[in-house]
Parts: C-alpha cells; structure tokens; sequence
C-alpha cells in the first residue's frame, strides 16, 4: 500500500528538535512523491527543485546549531498559484498573464512564511483566476483527487488539497472566496479553515472584495493552528487585516468545548443532500454529542443567498478581467468569459442591493449565534464526482456561475464573513471523503478550531488515499 505520508507539521517540527527528522529528509520525501505521483495528480503548476533543496538544506543547519528561525522552519509548504512569490511567476491558471514580467513581489502569506523559515515546495494549481469550485483551466489542465484520479480534487484550492493529501508536503495555503478551501478539503479528505475575513492578511486585494479570504490546509486541526499563528502576523499592505490574536491558535486550540451549544442544521433549509452525504455528517454530530457538545437540530432561517452571491462574483470577476490585455476573451475558460459577460451587465443599485442582501445575512448570523456558539452542517452535499465538470454529470443546474449550486453550505459563510472549518467525516462506501462543516460567529476563530479538534479526536483517525490503487502504474511517472 502507499498511504504513507509525511508526519504532520507539528511531528516535523517535535522531530527536528530531537533529530528524528530533518528538513533535507522531509523535503527530499515529498518531492519524491511529487515526482512519482503528481503525473497523475497534477497538483502543481510551478516547481523549483534547485531552490527547495537549498532552502532544506539551510534550515537543517539552522536546527543543527540550535537556531531555528520561525514556527514553521524546515517543514515543506506549498502555495496557491494566486499568492505572489518573489522568483516565481504567478499566473493564476491564465494563458493571459505574461510569465515574463518581473516577479519580485512577496504577498503577506508568502512572506511570512519565509521568516518563519518554511521550505516552499512550489505553487499549486487553480481554475483561471480561482473563479470556480473545480480545478481546471485552460494552462495547467485538470487536477485529480488522489482517492481516485478519475475523480475532481475540488476547488478552487484543488491543487493545494491534493497536495497535502498525497503527502507532497505538510502544509498548503488556499483561497477561499465561495468555498475554495473548504471544498477541496472535503473532497480530499483533509482539514481546512476559512477565517474571519481580514484574519489573514491579503495583498494584492481580491477582485472578488471581501469575499476573500486565505486559509490553511492541512491533515490535521493543530497543523491548521501552527499555520494560522504565522499567516495571520500583521502586514501593512492590507488595511482590512484584525489585530493579531493574544495568545496563541496553538493554544487557543486545546480550549474545552464541552457544554457550547451547537445547532446542527443538515440543509440549512434549503439543500438537497445526497442520503450516504447526510448519514455520515449526522454521525459526526452525534459524536460531538457524545464528548459534551449541546447539540440541538436547529436551521440558522435564511433564505439562500445565491443572487446576491451571483451578483458579487460576476461583477468581481468582470472588474479584473476588464483590465486583462486586449483578446482575452478568446484565451480564457469559456466559463470564465460567460462570468465576466455577465458581471459586466450588473448596475451600481444592482452591486448595492447585494450589498444590503449581505448585510442583512451578517446580522442575521450574528442574531443566531447569540443562541448558539456555533453552527455544524455538511460541508458538501456530495462527495467528489467525475473530474472535468464544473457541475456534477447529469446535474440540472444552470445560470452563471453555475457551480455555486452544488457547493451551498459554503457561500453563505463567504458573504458574512465568518470562520468556517471543515474536517474529514468519514468515507462513502465507495471510498470518497465527506467533510463536517464547523461555523463560528464573527472573530471566533480560535473556538472554531478548537470545536475542529475535538472532532478529529472523537472522528475516525485521519487515513491517507492509498495512492497504489487511486494511481494506477501506468500513470506515474
């Protein structure tokens, strides 16, 4: 069998401090999966294996003489293809976007894992400016899941999700601005989070405003922790980013849970989910039940959000590609020019009623979690179908965007801008990961992760694909 991965990045960093690991192996053992399973994956668009290496190398001396420079020294990371990266380009899955031009900027997430010593293992895949919930586009091709290639990793994060799955390396960063964490996470059987909008620092900002968001992906809630205590360090260049949190996420995260009430709401009042999706979530809800949480089954009371969503997104998506060169339009996921057609027809009232819509969503939630300090839900409706849709195959769904239909637990979370986790549930029969979704209010960031663990710890232990049977021989490299 090949489920064997790397230890987690918090058992790197125990490892190192004692000399079981080191940052050469760690490394050299997820560029070897790489280079052995990702002809198959494509989780990654950009590698540098030159420069990986040496930065390994540089953290063993480090931890060697006894000064390790950060959290995170020594332990791969790799990073979405959406974040700048002094040195490599980002072309964010576009055929438009001149490779050529310098590339000498950080973006906050890049930069602070740089101090925290971290060896960037390279940049991961994307759909065409992160616009979808798949991982495909016209440049990079399809990304696979490793539970099965003939199945979608998810998106917009697909490439970061199917990285840390199949072990090539610990940690990953996504983006997050309908579900793009949190999906692929679920998909892939790992863990995900979504802060509050602002926690991270972002620059440049996202066409798509405040929808956006970064996040940690990781196989477990303390790597997320880890993560999140270096990506949310204060960074000028955003003037949306919180106050960095007293304390730490890693300790924020052993928090007790017991006693919080949580409302379970499987549709949220409006989703059709898929019987086997439905069962195993329920599971997981009656676990936590189990180890002290105050579970009561419970709907938040929103209609579903999708116009203004709609509405938000497309106008986002037309504002940066207005600015693309001239003939885009021809060289661009035909769904994406369908987006940005669309987005182009919506008014200032039009923006502006959306606007209100999400408004009124966020003092609704706020209102609810004065009853309930979080709120559990599937993360997904469906596990991971046929790779090379943006829709499931036979799915009646239509409209642009036309992949927010099957993803309708995530959105909502985009537009209030709350913290929101996803961890893995369980597997359908057939071997597909299900994910529970964990919603917090505003700012509750540490409680949602710590809510997070106490399921990984009352859940299944988290398993790794068995790469021998998703990555038939002939597909390696």
């Amino acid at each position: 069998m090949e489920t064997t991965t790397l230890p987690t990045a918090t058992e790197l960093v125990a490892g190192y401090s004692t000399g079981e690991w080191s940052p050469v192996e760690a490394t050299d053992r997820a560029l070897r999966r790489i280079e052995q399973y990702d002809g198959a994956l494509n989780a990654f668009c950009h590698l540098d294996v030159e420069a990986t290496t040496a930065a390994a190398a540089e953290s063993e001396q480090r931890w060697r003489q006894g000064n390790p420079i950060g959290l995170l020294d020594g332990i791969p990371v790799s990073i979405k293809d959406m974040f700048l990266t002094a040195g490599w380009p980002t072309l964010r899955g576009s055929r438009c976007i001149d490779p050529a031009q310098p590339w000498d900027t950080d973006a906050p997430v890049t930069a602070r894992l740089r101090e925290h010593g971290a060896v960037l293992i390279g940049k991961t895949t994307t759909p065409e400016l992160g616009w979808k919930g798949v991982t495909d586009s016209p440049l990079t091709g399809i990304t696979r899941n490793p539970w099965n290639t003939d199945l979608t990793a998810g998106g917009s994060s697909g490439g970061s999700a199917a990285a840390v799955a199949a072990g090539m390396g610990a940690l990953s960063v996504g983006t997050d601005g309908g579900g793009s964490v949190r999906i692929p996470a679920s998909f892939c059987g790992i863990a995900g989070f979504k802060p509050t909008y602002g926690r991270i620092p972002l620059y440049p900002s996202s066409p798509f405003g405040s929808l956006a968001h970064a996040g940690p992906m990781a196989t477990s809630v303390d790597d997320l922790a880890l993560l999140l205590d270096v990506l949310a360090l204060r960074d000028f260049r955003d003037p949306n980013a919180l106050p960095q949190l007293v304390g730490s996420y890693r300790e924020a995260v052993r928090r007790p849970v017991q006693g919080l009430v949580a409302a379970y709401s499987p549709t949220l009042g409006y989703a059709e989910v898929d019987g086997e999706v439905a069962m195993i979530v329920r599971g997981a809800v009656e676990a936590l039940a189990d180890a002290g949480l105050r579970v009561e089954l419970a709907d938040p009371g929103f209609a579903d959000p999708a116009d203004a969503f709609d509405v938000l997104w497309c106008a986002g998506a037309a504002q940066w590609l207005d600015h693309f060169p001239p003939g885009s339009a021809e060289r661009i996921d035909p769904g994406l020019r369908a987006v940005w057609e669309r987005g182009a027809t919506f008014t200032a009232a039009d923006y502006l009623t959306a606007m209100d819509r999400r408004t009124a969503l966020g003092v609704h939630m706020g209102q609810f979690h004065e009853s309930y300090d979080i709120l559990l839900t599937p993360t997904m409706p469906i596990a991971a179908f046929e790779a090379g849709h943006d829709v499931p195959p036979g799915s009646t769904a239509s409209g642009v965007p036309a992949w927010p239909s099957w993803t309708p637990f995530t959105y909502p979370f985009n537009l209030t801008q709350q913290p929101a986790a996803t961890v893995p549930a369980g597997l359908t029969a057939d071997g597909r990961p299900v994910g529970l979704q964990i919603v917090g209010p505003r700012h509750s960031d540490d409680l949602v992760l710590a809510v997070a663990r106490t399921a990984e710890a009352v859940l299944p232990a988290w398993q790794a694909p068995d790469l021998s049977v998703a990555v038939p021989p002939k597909e390696r490299r």
